[in-house]
């Protein structure tokens, strides 16, 4: 009596697709305020990790602020802009 194995045929889990959240310079919102909204918005993100991307955006005109999938890089695009700040998504690669 033989035992026969069966294979299953390999299976590769593709990655959902990563989407970087920047945040552009603008010349009307306070840079405290900046700071305050960044760290409401996005999770886990501490406030010197919030200044410095604040800080990224005053001085080079834009700043990534966070690299996820595009359902929460929407969402936290969408809910800067509805701060006043003014953000845009762009795929990671």
């Amino acid at each position: 009596m033989s035992v026969e194995t069966i294979q299953k045929p390999a299976t590769t889990r593709k990655l959902a697709p990563k989407y970087r959240v920047l945040l552009h310079n603008d010349d009307f919102n306070g840079m405290e305020y900046v700071s305050q909204v960044l760290i409401s918005t996005i999770p886990n993100l501490s406030q010197p990790q919030a200044v410095s991307i604040m800080m990224e955006a005053h001085n080079n005109g834009m700043a990534l602020v966070i690299t996820c999938e595009l359902e929460h890089a929407e969402f936290y695009c969408e809910t800067l802009q509805n701060h006043g700040l003014t953000s845009t998504i762009e795929p990671e690669s």
